[in-house]
């Protein structure tokens, strides 16, 4: 067995929790994790924890909720952890240089593209936007820049026909753990050689805002069940029908033709709405105020047969 770390954990969403887990759950020593503060959330906008600070606490680790890492208090505090390594995935806050040097071994990142592919906010959603056939999860000794340091391991994970950005984001997050272990453990054997990444094949995942929501029926049917796999679950691609947003969750690009935006067919298979280039065939969607529902439930006492839709 290899030496046993002290680990600072740093993340806050969904995606930062299977890693963590697999920390807790090896030989080494999870001395504090670090997440962002709690939030408001719900309808009684009441504070929230992040999904991983609820794994910390459920494992009595020290939960630290700063801001920011800024100011020289904070990182004194984080310095008396002694880390030996700090992993962040998904912590949302960044790191300055002077953390970076905390910890002995340095910071990794769990990032889910296959570094220099997709750096920033939104990788997974990206991805899928892209139209790429291979995503993955890169294991990356952290620097000063935006995702930019030297890659130690990759996964590759196929990005699968219809599948959505939640879905891809599942099966990323259970990759992480593994691979983070495997990398840790090749790092002390000194069996890892860190990959300077190729600056000229980067591109930027910007963070997804809800305006890329609209659907726009003059693109390529292709395209738009793109859109609509990488906006489920959030913000939900979306067109305007008597001028209030009908949410597509679920969809396919089918052969045929048509005005763009005019439902040219419907059945308990789907709503076939004309594109710029084939059909989309909506097969699961939401009025406002309902839930979701699949076609053949929408279409029960309703028709949107010859309704034009506009982009």
């Amino acid at each position: 067995m290899s030496e046993s770390l002290r680990i600072v954990y740093a993340g806050t969403p969904d995606f930062a929790v299977p890693a963590l887990q697999a920390l807790i759950d090896s030989h080494h020593d999870v001395v504090a994790v670090y997440t962002q503060p709690d939030r408001p959330a719900g309808r009684g906008r009441k504070l929230k924890p992040s999904p991983v600070k609820t794994v910390a606490l459920t494992h009595d680790i020290p939960v630290e909720q700063p801001e920011k890492l800024r100011d020289a208090k904070t990182q004194a505090t984080l310095a008396g952890y002694r880390p030996d390594l700090m992993v962040v995935a998904a912590y949302g806050i960044i790191l300055p240089a002077a953390v970076l040097d905390i910890p002995r071994l340095g910071c990794l990142n769990i990032h889910a593209s296959l570094l220099p592919r997709w750096r920033g906010a939104a990788p997974i959603q990206r991805a899928i936007l892209a139209g790429d056939a291979v995503t993955g999860v890169t294991i990356m000794q952290m620097d000063a820049g935006l995702d930019t340091g030297d890659m130690l391991l990759k996964r590759e994970v196929a990005i699968e026909p219809g599948m959505t950005a939640q879905g891809l984001h599942d099966r990323l997050a259970d990759v992480g753990g593994p691979a983070l272990l495997e990398t840790i453990d090749g790092l002390l054997a000194g069996t890892v050689t860190p990959e300077p990444q190729d600056d000229a094949l980067a591109n930027y995942a910007a963070k997804l805002s809800k305006d890329e929501a609209a659907i726009d029926w003059s693109c390529p049917a292709d395209a738009i069940a793109r859109q609509v796999c990488a906006f489920n679950p959030w913000p939900v691609a979306q067109t305007l029908r008597g001028g209030e947003p009908l949410r597509i969750w679920e969809a396919q690009a089918v052969a045929g033709q048509g005005e763009p935006g005019r439902v040219v067919a419907e059945s308990g298979e789907g709503i076939d709405i004309a594109c710029g280039d084939g059909l989309l065939r909506v097969t699961r969607l939401q009025l406002p105020g309902g839930k979701p529902l699949t076609a053949r439930d929408f279409l029960n006492g309703r028709s949107l047969a010859g309704e034009s839709l506009p982009s």
